[in-house]
């Protein structure tokens, strides 16, 4: 018996799923080999100490950009018009930007490894820090502009009516005066919708 529909195909597999995984552990291979070589050059207990003070200045720059960005957040919440004090709104400070790169510098210091520490120890450094976020913007503004009006929502659409199993979700349908629709007397029992 056909049914009329064509038999699913597996969606295509992005290069991004493909090449990601092979990156971390190529990432984790290096920083593996780096360790090693560190420790036959210097000894062990200097690798230690390294791995240490990369967690403890982490940890340090994680906990100072989490209590800057909470305090511009509730800068921002307190100048909001019909709080009770707010003020005239005033230009953003200027030390709230780069709030999200001393996070991943922290991050990048955390993880154990000599790459991860430079590359944190690198966006620690602001003129670093402002590049990386004039280079994301640009980024960010040319994906926007390059999608479609709509690509987003009808995004969300597609997903939400194409369960990727093909089950159908039962639902009932409420109105807003409260009343349900009902099958009139007249009418009998309906046929399934589902083919």
């Amino acid at each position: 018996m056909t049914t009329g529909t064509p038999p699913p195909t597996a969606p295509r597999r992005s290069r991004a799923r493909t090449f990601v995984p092979l990156a971390i552990a190529a990432w984790a291979v290096l920083e593996i080999w780096l360790l090693t070589v560190v420790a036959e050059t210097a000894g062990g207990f200097t690798v230690l100490l390294l791995l240490v003070a990369g967690i403890v200045l982490g940890a340090t720059v994680m906990k100072r950009a989490g209590r800057r960005a909470f305090r511009n957040l509730t800068e921002t919440l307190q100048q909001m018009p019909g709080q009770p004090g707010a003020a005239a709104p005033q230009a953003a400070p200027s030390g709230g930007k780069g709030n999200g790169f001393l996070m991943l510098a922290g991050l990048l210091l955390l993880i154990p490894g000599i790459i991860s520490d430079v590359a944190g120890l690198l966006l620690l450094v602001p003129p670093v820090r402002s590049t990386m976020g004039r280079y994301a913007e640009r980024s960010l503004e040319r994906r926007m502009r390059a999608a479609s009006p709509g690509s987003l929502s009808d995004a969300f659409q597609q997903a939400r009516i194409h369960r990727p199993d093909g089950k159908i979700v039962p639902g009932e349908v409420i109105r807003q005066d409260g009343t349900r629709p009902g099958p009139s007397p007249d009418e009998g029992p309906r046929p399934p919708l589902t083919p």
